[in-house]
């Protein structure tokens, strides 16, 4: 239903008190002004600046007069006829003000019996709670695709005014200024036409950036000008694939397909493992604008402003849509201490409302590192499509991961021996080998004997060996989520069947010497598994009748230490 429809619904229905939220007031007049001219009904508008003003003449009475809130309402109870009043930031009227909200109680009350209507609009939901029993609310929306697609219309109309757009980047460049205001989108619009004299492809990217720079205003929702492909994030087979199949789902052929839009997935693991790189990658790969939604930016100091700003962050998001709503590392915007009064539970009850019940087709994508701090309500299906789980990467997939940080650094990977660096990185994750990269083109830079030289294999090898990966100094909380996934609690983001994800291949004797240790798939540890202890975190493998291990042990055997590597 419209907002002019639905106004229109509620003056025949007699309501007394409409309050409406939005910045959009020329649009909202705008809307009542058509309808009060179909009615033959008066439209006044008052304001701290200018008092009252009249739209629409009535055939009864003059126009009314008053300076301030109280002489306002005292004018409006007193004025007879048919007429709508609209009242404009009157929510800083009834801050700390009883009388005028009192006033505003029993004015409510007496229209009933009249034709009159008052309709208060204001930038924020700031509605005292005296009077939410007496107001009907409505949210005026953003323009959507016609409303722009009017502005900018109006814009080009103007004389010398040269467009070098077709018709499907003409599309691309309005579809660009959804979220941003009728004001915001008119002045984002004139500044690409008047940038270069002519509304061309370059402009495409101004109005995004524009809109970049607006929505950063708000302060929880950031847009990201998302370039990441699947081939800059190594592995992650398996969610690549199911990405893949759902490219197109978004377009009208899989709406008369029947398939519904996919909702979202949350990514689970091991922190380093490209959790947000996937999500930018998302972005990229369905060519959708991508938001980060900051939770933490979201809470306010006053009563009610926590749960305000999620909301408009929510609707932003789904002006925008189709996009991707990023949400990194809920686990950390969740308070479970209760010290808060409980706004961030009821913030976050907004966000499971939303996230069941959204019409638009806003793809949420959820991190977490810690799994033990959600609650279960977040994780059920309906709310994601699926739970992936991101793992310690293979030896594949670390010789993937190689080769996408050596080519960022404008290196040709066919020069390194990405398989030994690959089996000398085991328990790294991808993030500590674009580190030890890093760390090893600093070393090849500052070479003593040969200053700012090419740097090498070897320089990556020691890079790692210097370097203490996670696996190994958080031990027993990478053992923990790792745990988390052979139970069957979430899909591997790596293999269709968990029992293919490797064990940690690195463990120490007591004396702190490396110990290489064959790569290990679960299919191999579950016959012995159930015979475990009950709450033991470290198992030992079983052995072989000369003392090595049993199962498979054709995988190669990565280790850490300096080469040439024992045999396993």
């Amino acid at each position: 239903m419209s907002f002019g429809h639905e106004v229109e619904t509620c003056l025949r229905s007699r309501f007394t008190f409409i309050h409406v939220i939005s910045f959009e007031e020329a649009g909202i007049l705008e809307d009542l002004r058509v309808i009060c001219e179909k009615r033959q009904t008066a439209l006044y508008v008052w304001d701290h600046a200018d008092h009252f003003r009249t739209i629409v003449a009535g055939n009864e009475n003059a126009q009314p007069t008053a300076r301030d809130a109280l002489s306002a309402l005292d004018a409006i109870d007193k004025l007879e006829g048919r007429a709508v009043f609209v009242l404009r930031d009157f929510h800083q009227c009834w801050h700390n003000q009883p009388r005028v909200i009192r006033k505003l109680r029993n004015l409510a009350d007496t229209l009933k019996y009249t034709k009159k209507t008052l309709v208060v609009t204001a930038p924020v939901s700031d509605l005292p709670v005296e009077l939410k029993d007496a107001a009907a609310i409505l949210d005026y929306q953003p323009p959507d695709v016609d409303d722009l697609k009017q502005i900018l219309n109006a814009l080009l109309s103007a004389p010398n005014v040269e467009t070098n757009l077709d018709e499907a980047q003409m599309e691309k460049l309005i579809r660009c200024g959804l979220g941003l205001s009728s004001n915001q989108a008119q002045r984002v619009f004139a500044k690409a036409i008047v940038s270069e004299g002519v509304l061309d492809t370059d402009d495409i990217a101004l109005v995004t950036r524009e809109k970049s720079q607006v929505i950063r205003g708000f302060g929880a929702l950031q847009l990201y000008d998302s370039r990441e492909t699947t081939r800059d994030v190594g592995g992650l087979e398996v969610l690549k694939n199911w990405l893949r199949l759902r490219e197109s789902a978004f377009g009208p052929e899989a709406r008369a397909y029947g398939l519904p839009e996919p909702k979202g997935i949350a990514l689970i693991g091991i922190p380093g493992t490209g959790k947000s790189l996937t999500a930018k990658m998302v972005a990229g790969l369905w060519s959708l604008p991508l938001l980060r939604l900051d939770i933490g930016a979201i809470y306010g100091s006053l009563v009610g402003e926590s749960e305000e700003n999620a909301r408009r962050a929510l609707e932003l998001a789904q002006t925008i849509s189709p996009c991707v709503l990023w949400i990194d590392e809920l686990e950390k915007s969740i308070a479970s201490g209760g010290g808060d009064g409980g706004t961030s539970m009821r913030v976050f009850a907004t966000l499971l409302s939303w996230m069941q019940e959204k019409e638009k087709p806003v793809f949420v994508v959820a991190t977490a590192n810690d799994i033990s701090k959600l609650p279960p309500e977040l994780l059920r299906r309906g709310r994601f499509d699926e739970i992936f789980f991101l793992d310690l990467p293979t030896t594949a997939e670390r010789r993937e991961i190689l080769s996408v940080h050596v080519s960022k650094r404008g290196r040709d990977p066919s020069q390194y021996d990405l398989t030994q660096l690959a089996e000398a990185s085991a328990g790294y994750v991808g993030a500590e080998i674009e580190q030890a990269i890093i760390d090893a083109m600093y070393h090849a830079f500052n070479d003593e004997d040969s200053p700012a030289r090419e740097f090498t294999t070897d320089d990556i090898a020691r890079a790692l060996r210097r370097l203490v990966p996670m696996s190994r100094s958080q031990k027993e909380n990478v053992h923990f989520l790792r745990e988390w996934l052979r139970e069957g609690r979430a899909q591997s983001a790596s293999f269709q069947e968990r029992e293919d994800a490797e064990i940690v291949p690195r463990s120490r004797s007591s004396s702190g010497r490396n110990y290489p240790r064959t790569v290990w798939s679960s299919r191999a540890v579950r016959p012995w598994r159930s015979s475990l202890r009950t709450g033991s975190s470290v198992a030992r493998a079983p052995r072989n009748a000369s003392g090595g291990p049993m199962g498979d042990t054709s995988k190669s055997c990565p280790y850490p230490g300096p080469s040439p590597a024992p045999t396993c």
